[in-house]
C-alpha cells in the first residue's frame, strides 16, 4: 500500500465523489443496464459527474493506481468498483500509524 499515492488520490473532491458513488452504485447509477457485479461503466460515471470522458478516465486511473478501485473489461466497456479490501487496510493504517 503506497500511502502517498492513496492520499494524493483522495485529495480531490471529484475523485472523492466518485468513490462515494461507487460505495452504493445501485442508488447512484439506477440507469445502468448491466448488473453491478462488475462495477459501474465509465460512461455512467462520466454522465453523472458532468466531467469530460478524459478527465473521468484520468481520475479513475489515479484511483486504480492507488489501489482504491478495480477495473473489469467487458467487451469494449470498462467497469469500475471500489476495492473494499484497500479501504479496510487504509482504515487500519490510519488507526495504527497516524
Amino acid at each position: 500500500m503506497d500511502q502517498l499515492e492513496i492520499f494524493k488520490a483522495l485529495a480531490n473532491q471529484s475523485r472523492l465523489q466518485i468513490l462515494n458513488w461507487l460505495k452504493d452504485p445501485e442508488s447512484h447509477f439506477p440507469g445502468q443496464a448491466h448488473s453491478f457485479e462488475s462495477g459501474v461503466c465509465v460512461g455512467q460515471i462520466q454522465q453523472k459527474s458532468g466531467l469530460t470522458q478524459s478527465t473521468v478516465s484520468e481520475y479513475l486511473s489515479t484511483l486504480q493506481r492507488a489501489g482504491l478501485v478495480k477495473s473489469t473489461r467487458v467487451g469494449q466497456w470498462t467497469y469500475y468498483k471500489r476495492n473494499e479490501e484497500a479501504f479496510k487496510a487504509l482504515s487500519n493504517l490510519i488507526q495504527q500509524e497516524l
